[in-house]
């Protein structure tokens, strides 16, 4: 039997595109998320989750708090900047009290340090710790 070659591309074109968007959610890079206060000295609340392999971290907290009641976030989109966490757990940064809420991430050598892109940008990498902190400038 011979097959139509416009067929046989079709076929081939399905399998490639299904191919790839199975694998692209397969590969899952557990993240631990972590929500500190240093104003008010609350105890840090940790979560996880997880994110698809170079996803980023707007989608790792968006899948968090679709799956667990106890985090909630917002963020605006800024036209030049990209998404801004404006609030976590109902807590907001505000400009008179000079609060906010800084975006650190934790290694795994220990090594803390503040990325320089935002959760719309930062791709986080396995066993790394992410650190919600809302803190004074």
């Amino acid at each position: 039997m011979m097959v139509k070659p416009a067929l046989h591309s079709a076929a081939l074109l399905l399998l490639l595109l299904l191919s790839g968007i199975l694998t692209e959610y397969d590969d899952q890079v557990p993240l631990k998320v972590v929500v500190k206060n240093q104003i008010d000295g609350v105890a840090p609340l940790n979560y996880n989750t997880s994110v698809v392999y170079r996803g980023i971290l707007l989608g790792a907290l968006k899948r968090l708090m679709s799956l667990n009641s106890d985090f909630k976030f917002t963020y605006t989109e800024n036209l030049n900047y990209g998404p801004y966490l404006e609030s976590v757990n109902g807590l907001a940064g505000n400009s008179a009290d000079h609060t906010y809420w800084e975006l650190l991430v934790e290694y795994p050598n220990g090594a803390t340090k503040r990325p320089d892109v935002g959760i719309g940008c930062y791709i986080p990498a396995i066993n790394e710790t992410i650190i919600l902190n809302f803190t004074k400038w």
